[in-house]
């Protein structure tokens, strides 16, 4: 764990609450049944979209240990769908899950995109609340 995460996981222990529930979230999503690049693209999509700067770093390193990613088209799927639920707030179109489910992705992988959306708007939201990120 490098310095800055450290600094932003003791600013969360301010809230226990807080802090254990992106634990247990971004657990659960780490389980999901979306492969590990569509995760961190998912993860990445909303760091950046709300400027986490620690987060984006973070998880721009843990892409890169992942390797090369098999499919960019498959991953630019996903960060778009990514970007259309954070925009409508959930009511993406019927044309824009079937583009995503052309993609590869399936009903289940919709719903644990807004998963990864919830943990992660949670982290990122913390994190420039306290000035970690």
């Amino acid at each position: 764990m490098s310095a800055r995460t450290a600094n932003a996981v003791a600013l969360l222990k301010e809230s226990p609450e807080t802090l254990d529930g992106f634990l247990k979230l971004s657990q659960t999503f780490e389980s999901t049944t979306l492969d590990p690049h569509s995760r961190e693209t998912v993860v990445l999509t909303v760091a950046e979209r709300n400027q986490c700067h620690l987060c984006v770093d973070m998880h721009e390193a843990k892409m890169a240990a992942l390797g090369p990613a098999p499919d960019a088209e498959r991953l630019a799927a996903v960060r778009l769908f990514t970007l259309r639920v954070l925009a409508s707030a959930g009511a993406v179109s019927d044309e824009e899950t079937a583009a995503f489910e052309a993609a590869g992705y399936t009903r289940r992988n919709a719903l644990e995109v807004v998963l990864g959306i919830g943990a992660y708007t949670l982290s990122t939201f913390a994190n420039r609340l306290t000035r970690a990120a």
